[in-house]
């Protein structure tokens, strides 16, 4: 049966030098195969090493994971460019064939820690051992870097910043945001990426997203802990059923301009195999995402508008062939009635197939789902400006002028009554959000 040996280096972040520990786990996880097994797998945490005090970025405990299959020439530079900051490097090797995981532990960082496949289960599978190995070292975010130095780490912190500042519980890069981007990118991946990134939109509901087969990502650990990881899909489709759960979890996500970066790797993409796969895995997520969110959670407009408009334009389709047919094979010509009978509910139908899907892009998540005040990167809490403060002394004050000067009321009196006027005229003020704070 299938299986996984792992060794690594067992860690505690918390600012400390590293005991020395030995622990034996079992995890058991779902293997989507031709043979449908269900496998398990070992991971063997050997005693640590004293590699010094954590760095950690903005309070956030980073582990990289960086699936890896046949690049002996890439993962020691890929290891070797990773920033100061980063706590754990994970290298996933996805049973290659070459001396990838040599490779890894020659470079002789201490913070590498080796996951060996004993069978190739595709690079999203590699990447959910990563991060599920992130979440046992205790990781606030997980990173996904490719093993081929085609993520250039010196955007890392800008997918970690808005994690940092409660703004987001998942950050992609973004290839295609200024014309730059596209040096060096082959012409049939753009083609290919437009194509998929509508497709992906439509399905998942992060209508703002773009580019979804960018590997380059930061995940939050609470946002692993959202979705089921046995069941995302473990092929190249993988990042496209990752965006469908996230959303279904109400998961908080935003894109990061980051220019590709081509150079010596070679992709293992098969188009012929992929795009089919893709495509239906698309069209299952979409409605599973419309009956989950829409129907099971809560029985949103959304639903409502999308079925009838959908049952609408499938009648005056279904109606208006059938006397098109009629016609054809010698049939009298239709009446006006006739003829409306078959437009109206097809033009119904379609209008509001176009509301549900406005509806739908207006409620792509766009808040965090995580309570302020429960954990490393939280929500900052809405709090008045001192400029605020300010101006509602200053309404205060006018207040009580213009109801002492009205009412001949006592100083006191007026003031008391002002501050009540002020107070009602300063609440779009209060709960005005200090920049930068969400």
């Amino acid at each position: 049966m299938p299986g996984i040996t792992v060794s690594v280096d067992s860690c505690r972040p918390h600012g400390c030098y590293f005991p020395a520990a030995s622990v034996h786990r079992t995890w058991r996880r779902r293997e989507r195969s031709s043979l449908g097994i269900r496998d398990s797998f070992e991971i063997n945490l050997k005693p640590a090493h004293k590699v010094g005090l954590i760095s950690m970025y903005r309070d956030l405990t980073v582990a990289v994971v960086v699936p890896a299959y046949n690049e002996v020439r890439l993962i020691g530079k890929t290891i070797r460019t990773m920033p100061g900051f980063v706590d754990h490097i994970v290298v996933i090797d996805d049973c290659s064939t070459d001396n990838t995981s040599d490779e890894a532990l020659s470079v002789g960082d201490p913070r590498v820690q080796l996951i060996r496949h004993q069978h190739n289960t595709g690079v999203g599978g590699a990447i959910l051992d990563g991060h599920r190995l992130a979440l046992d070292l205790k990781a606030d975010v997980s990173v996904v870097m490719a093993g081929d130095a085609q993520m250039d780490p010196a955007y890392l912190p800008a997918l970690l910043d808005p994690i940092a500042d409660g703004e987001a519980e998942f950050t992609k890069a973004n290839r295609f945001f200024s014309r730059t981007s596209f040096t060096g990118m082959p012409k049939h991946r753009v083609f290919g990426s437009v194509i998929l990134s509508f497709m992906t939109k439509a399905s998942s509901g992060y209508w703002h997203l773009f580019d979804p087969q960018n590997g380059y990502t930061a995940t939050s650990a609470r946002a692993l802990r959202a979705i089921a990881l046995d069941r995302v899909a473990t092929g190249y489709e993988f990042e496209n059923d990752l965006l469908i759960r996230l959303s279904i979890a109400n998961v908080r996500a935003r894109d990061v301009p980051v220019p590709a970066v081509y150079g010596a790797e070679v992709s293992g993409m098969r188009l012929h195999k992929v795009i089919p796969a893709v495509s239906w895995l698309l069209f299952r997520g979409f409605w599973k995402r419309i009956l989950v969110k829409y129907v099971l959670q809560s029985f949103s407009p959304v639903a409502l508008l999308l079925f009838a408009g959908m049952a609408l334009f499938g009648f005056g389709t279904a109606f208006g062939l059938g006397m098109t047919l009629y016609r054809i094979f010698g049939g009298s010509a239709p009446s006006a009635g006739t003829v409306l009978l078959a437009v109206t509910p097809l033009l119904a139908g379609l209008h509001l197939i176009i509301s549900a899907w406005t509806l739908d892009i207006q409620q792509a998540p766009d808040r965090p789902v995580w309570d302020a005040g429960s954990g490393a990167a939280l929500a900052r809490q809405r709090t008045l400006t001192p400029s605020a403060t300010a101006a509602t002394a200053d309404m205060t004050a006018a207040a009580a002028s213009m109801t002492a000067a009205t009412s001949g009321m006592t100083p006191a009196a007026a003031a008391t009554a002002g501050s009540a006027s002020a107070a009602s005229l300063a609440g779009p003020v209060s709960a005005a959000r200090v920049p930068g704070q969400s």
